[in-house]
């Protein structure tokens, strides 16, 4: 019994130090792991940290740029920048959510700012052509009181080149006019398709190309004269401008069972495809015009034309494959509630009767009549005195009743610009030479 007790004594010291033995162990491992896990979370934060770092930078040298140049070229909104992150994970943090503060306040900065760039442009736009227009309404009036009291060959001759170009300056003036959302300015009466056709041709400075139809049967209705003359004479423009001048424009009509398709087709060498692609995307009118977003030189024609087929609901379309001539052929497709019923007293078809609209320079802001015009012996007007002037008004005139001696010579620009539509066999007058555009 004592040597067991002895024993017991000799070996309780031994397993005391065994367990404190096992505790310090215990005890520095869980020391080591946590050492371990605070090394961890250092390195995760750190991690964090430089994650944040690069998503900075990533929103100063790309979002922010990005954005601003998508804003100010239509090619992306706020929305499409979303997904632009470069760690998408921050989205849903307090910082990427700070970021996404900044790019939404510069997003109203910048509309903001466009906004009122757009405004001032179009208030400058509006007031230089409500200042302008007016004045070359009066230089026309003026060269309708000389051609009709002038009988000089010498000075008509003179005279005629100003008054062509003087159609031409109201016409560009028109066509920023309805850029800005601002009405064509003068008011029509039904007038025969082929003289609104005609009206169009007067008014570019190679007229003398164009080649229309003798005739076509319909009429066009008073609201949609003016719009149509116009979108035809910027079509036109562009088609001669952009072919040999040795070249016709030809222009023909297609009665289709929706409406009447108006096709002209030039010989020139054609459109690029992204050309193309850019020009059918201002003739649709479907996208906002924006002056502040122009190209340097600006182009006006084709967004002119695509505001007057949105506002007035006829449609414009281009072809590159089907132009008779290998170059370009473009389609100002008309509804048929465009169109007018014939007069009770109409010409038979060939014969029209010419309204204020095929004259290039007449200036009436005010509904004109059918009657009372003087025409030529090839039937389209010659110059007269506006409706309601104090002079006194020439007699009307069958087509085909000669004129009196003298009385068709103010006829200008547009008879020579149409006289080979009467007569293509006959060699068109040649128009003074004008300055280049």
């Amino acid at each position: 019994m004592t040597s067991l007790i002895q024993n017991a004594l000799l070996w309780a010291p031994s397993a005391g130090l065994g367990a404190a033995s096992l505790a310090a162990l215990h005890y520095r491992g869980k020391a080591k792991r946590a050492e371990a896990d605070i090394e961890g979370a250092e390195i995760d934060i750190e991690r964090q940290l430089a994650e944040r770092d690069e998503e900075a930078w990533h929103l100063a040298k790309a979002r922010i740029p990005g954005l601003v140049y998508a804003l100010q070229n239509g090619t992306g909104t706020l929305a499409s920048s979303a997904g632009l992150m470069l760690h998408p994970h921050l989205a849903g943090t307090e910082t990427g959510r700070a970021y996404q503060a900044i790019l939404e306040q510069l997003d109203a900065a910048l509309t903001e700012a466009a906004a009122r760039a757009e405004a001032s442009a179009r208030a400058a736009v509006h007031a230089a052509t409500s200042s302008v227009q007016p004045l070359v309404y009066e230089i026309q009036t003026a060269i309708t009181d000389l051609l009709n009291a002038e009988h000089d060959e010498k000075v008509l001759a003179r005279v005629q080149p100003i008054d062509h170009a003087a159609s031409q300056l109201a016409r560009r003036l028109q066509i920023l006019a309805v850029i800005i959302d601002k009405w064509p300015g003068r008011q029509r009466e039904d007038v025969p398709m082929l003289d609104a056709v005609r009206g169009g041709v007067s008014r570019i400075r190679d007229y003398s190309r164009v080649r229309v139809p003798r005739e076509i049967p319909y009429h066009l209705s008073s609201r949609f004269v003016e719009p149509v003359v116009l979108a035809v004479a910027e079509l036109l423009d562009n088609a001669a401008r952009h072919s040999a001048p040795n070249t016709p424009v030809e222009v023909t009509f297609v009665d289709a069972h929706q409406g009447i398709s108006i096709e002209i087709h030039d010989a020139g060498s054609g459109m690029t495809a992204e050309v193309r692609e850019e020009a059918a995307r201002r003739l649709s009118g479907d996208h906002p015009v924006r002056l502040t977003e122009l190209r340097t030189p600006p182009a006006f024609g084709h967004l002119g034309v695509g505001a007057l087929a949105h506002r007035y609901g006829f449609r414009v379309f281009l072809d590159h494959a089907h132009s008779v001539h290998g170059g370009i052929r473009v389609v100002v497709h008309l509804p048929r509630t465009m169109l007018a019923a014939p007069p009770t007293d109409a010409s038979e078809p060939g014969t029209t009767q010419p309204a204020q609209a095929a004259s290039p320079a007449a200036d009436d802001n005010q509904p004109v009549s059918n009657g009372g015009y003087q025409v030529t012996p090839d039937g389209l007007a010659a110059r007269g005195p506006r409706r309601g002037g104090p002079r006194h008004r020439a007699p009307e005139l069958v087509a085909s009743e000669p004129p009196p001696p003298g009385s068709g010579r103010g006829l200008a620009a547009f008879a020579q610009g149409t006289q080979s539509v009467h007569n293509p066999t006959t060699e068109t007058p040649t128009a003074p030479e004008e300055p280049t555009r």
